[in-house]
């Protein structure tokens, strides 16, 4: 397709400005659907990120959206919010007829039943999925690769991480494949890839958008339920919101999912803003911090009130954290993990046991029991500055898979990372925004709100947008 504008070809609109376009007549969702699978047939080859290809069940998709489109105009009835719109779902989550490999070789014929609920609301938000997106096996590295699919490469760097887990979609989104793409986040694996992809992401409250996997055998642990949350990640702010507008309507299959408006009362002006200092023991890149103190410069500039200042026990809320998850893997799936998983996998997870507390059934619920004390810290802080700014990482985007070098470099990836993997023991809403580029690759910062306020976080990652630009651009340009 031939179609553009000042924001360039279909694959490179937003979600917004494309729904816009087919619900307006611009261009039809045929038209969509073909402009991403051309991309995907163009960039896909040398990223490897999306690896399942669900394009002919697009076009049927995309035939009906169109017929819809007449219907609903003639019947005067709404269109969904993301009618039309292509786009991608990380390959762990339930898509109605396809495997549910979770990046596992055992899982090939693991075939969904039905849809999980994300999957669900994104069609019922009329978005259109053109594939399935790589991920680490089990969904259990920073890194993406696995032996059933290999490895995703990022769009910036064949060398470099893409990120993980949801790694496979960041890539593909960041080339243009899909305006918005899903991924899940436990430990970091909406936000690791939006960093390392140049990408906008919410990392959602939990109980804002309802999970749960009907072709699950048994349920997950109690914290795994708790720490870990569907998001969308994409090139724009914009294209974020709508993304999560669309992902966070009601299932009833999730008993944490909350009826809560997706925008609170706006806070008093000028909102504060604590920029949080990395601990004594994380090894800075001046270079990262930097752009980021940059970041903290623009939102001054944009009217908040940055302060700097120590974040609320962030080394102890990240040791809880990775405590907590360990004791739940050793327990609950180590013995299938074993059994199935590839050496770089295991060797991961003996990496990050490495600098786990191990923990019986009483350090388990005192750890659980202390959960609660850190979260308070961090909601008392909120209550003070009703934002938190932190690097997402304090070091550069890493080379791929360098977490297999040892376990020593695995943790120093995790403790360069520690503003990121922290805020999953705490489920608070956290966006991370693109601050620029060192040498080349995507740098960013993350913004943490209180429960419920993704509203916060992403008007601040606006903010930040409106001064760097969308930073997939420039990676776009570099292709002439």
């Amino acid at each position: 397709m031939t179609h553009s504008d000042a924001a360039g070809p279909i694959w490179q609109w937003s979600a917004p400005k494309t729904a816009a376009a087919i619900r307006d007549g611009e261009i039809s969702a045929a038209e969509a659907v073909e402009a991403h699978s051309a991309r995907m047939d163009a960039a896909n080859p040398a990223l490897n990120a999306v690896v399942i290809d669900l394009r002919e069940d697009a076009r049927a998709a995309a035939a009906q959206a169109d017929a819809a489109l007449d219907a609903h105009r003639a019947a005067g009835k709404p269109l969904g919010a993301l009618h039309g719109v292509p786009v991608t779902v990380k390959i762990n989550v339930d898509y109605k007829g396809q495997a549910n490999t979770n990046g596992v070789a055992a899982f090939r014929d693991m075939i969904a039943p039905d849809d999980s609920p994300v999957v669900a609301n994104l069609r019922k938000a009329g978005a259109i999925a053109i594939g399935l997106t790589n991920t680490p096996e089990f969904s259990f590295r920073a890194f993406t690769d696995n032996p059933l699919h290999g490895p995703t490469r990022n769009p910036w760097s064949p060398q470099h991480n893409p990120g993980g887990s949801s790694g496979g979609g960041g890539a593909a989104v960041a080339a243009g494949i899909g305006a918005i793409a899903h991924g899940n986040d436990i430990g970091g694996s909406l936000r690791f890839p939006a960093w390392c992809n140049g990408l906008s992401t919410i990392k959602p409250t939990l109980g804002r958008v309802p999970a749960y996997n009907p072709s699950a055998p048994v349920e997950r642990p109690l914290l795994a339920q708790l720490m870990s949350v569907q998001g969308p990640m994409a090139r724009e702010v914009a294209s974020v919101r709508l993304g999560l507008q669309a992902m966070a309507a009601r299932d009833w299959r999730d008993p944490f999912w909350c009826p809560v408006p997706l925008e609170g009362p706006k806070p008093e002006r000028p909102v504060r803003v604590l920029y949080a200092q990395p601990d004594d023991d994380m090894d800075c890149d001046p270079a990262v911090i930097a752009q980021v103190d940059a970041a903290a410069d623009m939102l001054a500039d944009a009217g908040y009130a940055v302060e700097k200042g120590p974040a609320p026990l962030l080394r102890e809320t990240w040791q809880v954290w990775i405590d907590i998850l360990m004791a739940e893997v050793q327990t609950m799936q180590r013995e299938v993990i074993d059994k199935v998983a590839s050496p770089a996998l295991t060797d991961t997870l003996d990496a990050y046991l490495a600098f786990a507390n191990p923990l019986d059934l009483k350090g388990y619920m005192t750890a659980i029991a202390q959960r609660s004390r850190l979260v308070r810290e961090w909601m008392r802080q909120l209550e003070e500055t009703p934002l938190v700014l932190t690097a997402a990482s304090v070091q550069p985007v890493n080379l791929l898979n360098e977490d297999l070098q040892s376990k020593g470099r695995v943790y120093e990836i995790f403790t360069a990372a520690r503003f990121i993997s922290a805020m999953n023991l705490l489920g608070l809403p956290c966006a991370i925004a693109p601050v620029g580029t060192l040498n080349g690759l995507p740098n960013a910062c993350q913004l943490v709100a209180s429960r419920f306020r993704e509203d916060l976080a992403l008007d601040a990652a606006q903010a930040i947008e409106d001064r760097v630009g969308v930073l997939c651009r420039e990676l776009w340009a570099r292709e002439g």
